[in-house]
């Protein structure tokens, strides 16, 4: 045996030729594909660079962080900014505001672009298809500060919507000012100027249904309810988890600009959000440490649902998640 291993005959380690084989089978496809490797090495590059470098920031969260001194020299405090937002007396109020206005947003918007996709897909005339679907995705490319001006206009006391609303009865809602209102106001916003984009991925997936399919269900004499709940739903069902779990993934990741834009004095109770305590204790207070716990914590919270909702829907979806 040991004569065998020092001659290095064949079979002598097959452990560890069977992993030069298969690091020199590696490199030889890195070799043969560098082109595409150095065209993905400056995307690599930026995500390291503005994605896992600021990771390192994360840490003055456990420190009593001092501009002056540095992140490395600031002394740790451990937990202490964690304990400091969970015993907040706002902690409830924040943390109950940000869960309710992106989990009635996930439940409201979540079916609207698959409905959408649906009806877009029994559109035959393709000019007409094309003008409907330029009409559904021309939100997404207006500006959150525009969509935040057209809100405060549209839906002042003196707005259209409040004239109308004052024909039906004698005074006008508030819609911008109280708490009641903020929620749906913002859902609802988000959904127009969301929706029709989002339905692109649903419509890109329904292309590939084989139209016989079809012909065939419409002469067994399917109807045409049938036909998209047996062949079109099953189509896009695993683009539907997917996108499910990443949006109950980043439940907790609402949007700061638009809530911020949009928040007032007396819509305060419902509009402020982790996202915009964030801001205002860290940028406009100056607490860099307590923020940066307070964001951490969010984090924490959207890490634990994405693997709780992925775990959940690979039981309800023969064992199909996101990983």
């Amino acid at each position: 045996m040991e004569s065998s291993a020092k001659s290095g005959r064949p079979g002598a380690h097959p452990v560890h030729t069977e992993k030069q084989s298969v690091s020199r089978t590696r490199w030889e496809h890195i070799r043969k594909n560098s082109f595409l490797y150095i065209l993905l090495a400056p995307a690599l590059f930026l995500t390291l660079l503005f994605k896992y470098v600021p990771m390192y920031g994360a840490v003055i969260a456990f420190k009593d962080f001092s501009p002056i001194r540095g992140i490395m020299h600031s002394d740790w405090v451990g937990l202490k900014h964690f304990e400091k937002f969970l015993t907040s007396p706002n902690f409830e109020v924040i943390f109950m505001n940000t869960l309710k206005l992106s989990a009635f947003g996930l439940i409201c918007g979540f079916p609207i672009p698959i409905l959408l996709a649906l009806m877009l897909n029994q559109v035959r005339r393709k000019g007409i298809k094309k003008n409907i679907q330029l009409f559904l995705y021309a939100p997404n490319f207006v500006s959150v500060i525009v969509i935040a001006g057209m809100l405060f206009i549209f839906l002042s006391p003196t707005g259209p919507i409040n004239q109308i609303v004052s024909w039906i009865s004698s005074q006008p809602l508030m819609f911008m000012t109280d708490p009641e209102y903020f929620r749906w106001v913002y859902i609802l916003s988000d959904i127009w100027a969301t929706a029709g984009w989002a339905s692109i991925i649903y419509v890109a997936a329904l292309a590939n249904v084989d139209p016989e399919l079809h012909n065939a269900a419409s002469l067994d004499g399917a109807s045409l309810l049938r036909r998209i709940w047996h062949i079109d739903l099953p189509t896009i069902k695993p683009i539907m988890a997917i996108v499910f779990i990443l949006a109950a993934g980043g439940i907790m990741s609402i949007g700061f600009e638009k809530a911020y834009l949009l928040q007032t004095s007396m819509n305060l109770p419902a509009s402020e959000i982790i996202a915009t305590y964030v801001y205002k204790i860290g940028l406009q207070s100056g607490d860099y440490a307590y923020s940066a716990a307070v964001g951490l914590f969010n984090s924490l919270i959207n890490v634990i649902l994405l693997l709780g909702v992925n775990f959940i829907v690979k039981k309800l979806n023969d064992n199909e998640g996101l990983y």
